[in-house]
C-alpha cells in the first residue's frame, strides 16, 4: 500500500471530531463523520448537504473518491445521488457529503455519525487521438445489456 501524504484543516465545526479513518488495517476506505451542531433529519426521496468539518489539499495527481457506506444504503436506505462524488486536488473547500434518502423512514444525521467513506485514489488525465474508424470487436456496438445477464457455461 501507499502512505500519501494530505494536509487538512480542520473547521471550527469540527474541531472536537476525530479525523477520517480506516476502520481496520485493510480499508480501502476512510469514514467521514458528520459535523453537524443539531440532528439533520432526511426525508424520504429528500436530499442534504452534510458538513464533515474539514478541508483538504491532495497532492498533484490523486482525487478523493467520496462514496456511500454500505451499511447505511442496504438497512436505511441511504446513498451518495452523485456516487462516486470526485474532490479534486485543486478544490480547498469544506468537504460536504450529499445524501439522499431512499429509503421508507426519515433519516436521522446525529453529530460525529459516520455518513460515507474517501478513498484516495491516483488520476490518470487521458487524451484524444481522432480517427476514421475504430478497431473491431466481438460486441461491437452492443449496447446496454448487449452482453446478456445468464452465464452462459463452459
Amino acid at each position: 500500500m501507499t502512505d500519501v501524504k494530505i494536509a487538512l484543516h480542520r473547521l471550527p465545526h469540527g474541531q472536537d471530531l476525530p479525523l477520517p479513518s480506516y476502520e481496520t488495517r485493510q480499508s480501502a476506505g476512510m469514514d467521514l463523520r458528520a459535523a453537524v451542531d443539531a440532528d439533520m433529519e432526511i426525508l424520504p426521496g429528500g436530499r442534504a448537504l452534510v458538513p464533515t468539518g474539514f478541508k483538504i489539499a491532495l497532492p498533484d495527481g490523486y482525487e478523493a473518491q467520496i462514496r456511500p457506506r454500505s451499511g447505511l444504503a442496504l438497512k436505511k436506505g441511504i446513498t451518495l445521488p452523485n456516487s462516486p462524488g470526485t474532490i479534486d486536488a485543486d478544490y480547498r473547500g469544506e468537504v460536504g457529503i450529499i445524501l439522499m434518502n431512499l429509503g421508507n423512514e426519515p433519516f436521522v444525521i446525529a453529530r460525529g455519525d459516520r455518513i460515507a467513506q474517501m478513498i484516495i485514489a491516483p488520476v490518470t488525465q487521458a487524451s484524444w487521438i481522432e480517427t476514421e474508424e475504430l478497431d473491431e470487436t466481438v460486441r461491437g456496438e452492443g449496447g446496454f445489456g448487449s452482453t446478456g445477464v445468464a452465464s452462459t457455461g463452459s
